[in-house]
């Protein structure tokens, strides 16, 4: 082998090693870590997906509790409401049969002096009798109690039972005193005689 035969800067095999380095890169260094990135948003999109998404049960679950707790608030102040209008009725119409019943003997000696003839037209004894009965008719109370009813023992009470010929059931035969109710408030049941079928 001569000079001639190797230049200076040659080396055996070197265009290979240079074709080699020329050649595609191996795909590890920036593509790889590409790969990592696009994959770690992905993750991290997912994760902030599902918290999103348990945070949105978590406020539809709460906003169902609540909705709940509003509805049985309002079903209790609606009870409240109704069991208060019921009371207060009740207390107005206690106060108005306390008031009624003071009026019950002024009524009685009314009736008294009407069948005895003592309230004549035009007197001022009249003209008070229809200012009591005035008042007894804005408070409610209604009088009851005639012959010839049947005789209704929540209502009437029996001071006499007369067996008479002809009569199928006990029929009221005689008016002793007129009871009064307020509304459905009885304040004093009619005294009345009885009259029963006769054996």
């Amino acid at each position: 082998m001569t000079d001639k035969d190797f230049e200076p800067n040659e080396v055996p095999g070197a265009e290979g090693s240079e074709a080699q380095a020329s050649g595609p890169a191996p795909q590890d260094g920036t593509d790889a870590a590409t790969e990592d990135e696009l994959t770690l948003d992905d993750i991290l999109g997912a994760t902030q997906n599902a918290d999103a998404a348990a945070e949105d049960a978590k406020l539809a679950d709460l906003e169902s509790a609540l909705l709940l707790d509003l509805k049985r608030l309002q079903a209790e102040y609606a009870n409240y409401r109704r069991r208060t209008e019921e009371q207060r009725e009740l207390e107005i119409s206690r106060a108005k049969g306390e008031a009624a019943k003071g009026l019950l003997p002024v009524l009685d000696d009314l009736d008294r002096a009407a069948k005895h003839g003592d309230l004549q037209e035009g007197t001022p004894f009249a003209a008070i009798g229809d200012k009591v009965r005035a008042v007894a008719e804005r408070l409610g109370v209604v009088a009851y109690g005639e012959a010839g009813e049947v005789f209704d023992p929540q209502h009437h009470e029996a001071i006499f039972q007369a067996p008479t010929p002809g009569v199928e059931t006990p029929t009221v035969l005689e008016v002793v005193e007129v009871g009064y109710r307020l509304g459905t408030v009885e304040l004093r049941p009619a005294k009345v005689v009885v009259a029963v079928p006769a054996e």
